[in-house]
């Protein structure tokens, strides 16, 4: 059994070893190979090359970038066209996913799609090409079957493994006390992202906007989280010369958010992780002039926070874009930092969120994807 993954980014990388850590317990001695990150890799799966080389954002960042992805994307699909997998399972990355995987179920080889592209905010057309190009479609949120012909594609809804792997409580202590911090002071989280960009475009604005806070309140200290070494790495020389009190963290995202009165966070799952572990937040998020002017003409949702159109409302304050200047971010940090009164609510609505997600994703999954394996001719239930 060989069973071919490729996730475009960390948030694909955990998907994928979710999913790898179930699927063994169809198929044990399976061969796992595709485009992995550090957690697949974990889980014994091989990479034709490092998930970096899929992490770009944006309209304007991908068009520059866009040789180089092509011809990725056409060495991956010659790849599996000559060592045909059981199953490619595409995990998120749509862009780069989607042609693959149909030139593949074009070739006899089944298909999957993790993680349903946003077609309810933008590019509804996306629907048939995605229903032509798989053969089955896993999807995190409830409401996302609705938008796809049964008769055409199978269509799963798993749940969130984030919301399963997250415990319903997460105190504050434990997280302090395993990052050796004071329980009598304040601290605000500063999540910047993932990917190289994000830190480009937002680490030196958070970080002035977290001096204005201390400025204002001395009794607040700062946390960076950055998601792994090499984000560490670039997130360094940003703090040379700082002159607050602050400490850059590697790899322990969860446990800076579990240890934060506030948290300001780059849109993206992160903002899901922060609602999971139920901490005040604060959504920020800044790209290239013209792919936010471009985003803003077909983008049809409200809301960029996960935890907004999640809820359907604005339960958490957004500052995006040219909104998003330290000033902006720095009174909007305070202002939730200083009222707790209306955490209760915020809490409520998270938990509730939290119970909706909760649905034994991965398990699901794999069983959906053994099941499309499973069958012959027999109908896919």
């Amino acid at each position: 059994m060989q069973i071919a993954l490729v996730a475009g980014e960390l948030s694909g990388d955990t998907l994928g070893a979710d999913l790898i850590r179930s699927l063994r317990q169809y198929y044990p001695e399976a061969k796992f190979i595709g485009i992995a990150g550090p957690k697949m890799l974990a889980e014994g799966c091989e990479t034709l090359v490092p998930i970096e080389e899929l992490s770009v954002m944006g309209f304007v960042e991908v068009i520059k970038q866009l040789p180089r992805l092509l011809k990725l994307r056409k060495k991956i699909k010659h790849y599996f066209l000559e060592n045909r997998p059981d199953i490619y399972i595409g995990i998120d990355a749509p862009d780069f996913n989607l042609p693959i995987e149909k030139t593949l179920k074009q070739a006899g080889i089944r298909t999957a799609h993790y993680v349903s592209p946003s077609v309810w905010a933008w590019r509804r057309g996306r629907v048939k090409y995605i229903q032509k190009a798989n053969d089955l479609l896993l999807t995190l949120l409830p409401f996302e079957a609705a938008y796809y012909d049964p008769q055409k594609i199978i269509v799963k809804y798993v749940g969130h493994p984030l919301a399963d792997r997250i415990p319903l409580e997460t105190p504050v202590a434990p997280a302090r006390q395993q990052l050796n911090l004071s329980n009598d002071k304040r601290y605000i989280a500063l999540l910047p992202g993932s990917r190289s960009q994000e830190i480009k475009f937002l680490m030196a604005d958070m970080l002035k906007a977290a001096e204005i806070c201390w400025q204002r309140q001395p009794n607040v200290e700062f946390l960076i989280a950055a998601a792994n070494e090499a984000r560490y790495q670039q997130i360094k020389p940003f703090l040379i010369g700082a002159k607050l009190p602050i400490q850059l963290i590697n790899g322990q995202t969860q446990t800076v958010i579990a240890a934060a009165d506030v948290v300001l966070a780059a849109s993206g799952t992160v903002t899901l992780e922060v609602a999971l572990i139920k901490r005040p937040l604060v959504v920020t998020y800044r790209v290239a002039g013209f792919t936010w002017w471009l985003g803003i003409k077909v983008v049809r949702i409200p809301y960029l926070g996960l935890p907004n159109w999640l809820a359907g409302k604005k339960i958490v304050p957004e500052v995006l874009q040219d909104e998003a200047t330290p000033e902006n971010m720095a009174n909007t940090m305070l202002n939730v930092l200083n009222h707790p009164e209306k955490n209760q609510e915020l809490y409520e609505q998270y938990r509730a969120m939290h119970q909706q997600l909760r649905c034994n994703a991965s398990e699901k999954a794999a069983a959906a994807v053994h099941e499309l394996l499973s069958m012959k001719n027999q109908q896919f239930k």
